[in-house]
């Protein structure tokens, strides 16, 4: 006789990428052994990247049988989207997987341009292109032997819960490999999950509150340095070094796992729940820590950060309050 664990049926996982890189598919790889937890318990149904499987048959399975999906990467064009708005539908358990899903990502830093200024860009004035007749790509375009068809390239990046409801999030670029375990295997066991709308193994302080490097309460800064422009000592706060860390924007969470490999946060891990902006907060943050009175010496010294819109938006652009460049 079969004992229930043998007899419970297994969970049925999907895994998509919108406008991403594929380091949260790596991720995924990256647990390892556990690997072989994961396949006992759940079948994988939906994955693109590693299955052979067409979108025909996503539409083909019923609504809501596939137990888990984590959805990973930006919504960037009419394709996204689409299957951003399928598997929610097929889905019990949408997860935003991911700093693309979660915020925007890196693709959502294209906000700070148009669709218009992009493809101008990247099709025809880039030093290694050759396009006088400034040929675009269309998303209907006729041949002899018929159509051919491309998803409809969106002027916004957006993120998956401005498209779909989603049920929770895993932050992080990509995200640590324990945090998906954690959620898999307390879904598999049946475990009590936390509140919708949760992100998953964060905290609710910020990066500073977890760094083990020195630091002084009254932080004074003189002067800006980009990573490679100062020797690191290794253990002093980086922002008392003049190295721009988003540590006082973004959630904990994720073990500083840059910071202890020598580099500043970036802020992939997104701003902890009482803080609206993270780029209002880490200019609010920096301009209490400029050691000057004189407003010429003061903006001197601010003028030394390097892109700070890119910089203190890295990660979460879309999701911000400002969203993208006004046009």
């Amino acid at each position: 006789m079969e004992d229930d664990k043998n007899s419970k049926p297994k969970l049925k996982l999907a895994i998509y990428w919108g406008a991403a890189c594929g380091g949260c598919c790596v991720s995924v790889l990256d647990v390892h052994e556990k690997l072989l937890d994961i396949v006992a318990a759940a079948d994988l149904v939906f994955w693109p990247l590693a299955l052979d499987i067409k979108y025909k048959d996503l539409e083909a399975m019923p609504d809501g049988s596939i137990d888990v999906t984590l959805y990973n990467g930006a919504i960037r064009n009419s394709e996204n989207q689409h299957i951003a708005m399928l598997l929610r539908q097929k889905t019990k358990i949408l997860v935003a997987y991911g700093s693309c899903a979660h915020m925007g990502g890196i693709p959502g830093l294209a906000n700070f341009s148009t669709k218009e200024l992009l493809f101008d860009r990247i099709y025809c004035d880039t030093e290694s292109t050759e396009n006088p007749e400034k040929i675009k790509p269309q998303p209907i375009y006729k041949v002899p032997e018929g159509e051919l068809k491309l998803p409809i390239f969106f002027n916004d990046v957006l993120t998956l819960d401005q498209v779909v409801c989603v049920d929770y999030y895993i932050p992080g670029c990509p995200p640590q490999t324990e945090r998906l375990l954690e959620v898999l295997m307390a879904i598999i066991k049946g475990s009590e999950l936390p509140s919708k709308k949760s992100v998953v193994g964060a905290y609710e302080k910020s990066q500073c509150d977890e760094c083990e490097r020195k630091k002084t309460e009254n932080k004074k800064i003189k002067k800006f340095y980009r990573p490679w422009e100062i020797e690191d000592d290794g253990e002093t706060c980086f922002l008392e070094q003049g190295v721009i860390c988003l540590g006082p924007a973004t959630r904990g969470g994720c073990g500083t796992r840059c910071i202890k490999g020598n580099a500043p946060c970036r802020g992939c891990y997104g701003p902890p729940p009482d803080v609206l902006d993270p780029g209002a907060k880490m200019m609010s943050a920096i301009a209490t820590m400029i050691d000057a009175n004189d407003p010429e010496e003061i903006e001197n010294i601010i003028e030394q950060i390097e892109d700070p819109a890119g910089t203190f938006y890295r990660f979460s652009l879309p999701s911000s309050i400002i969203r993208r460049k006004l046009i």
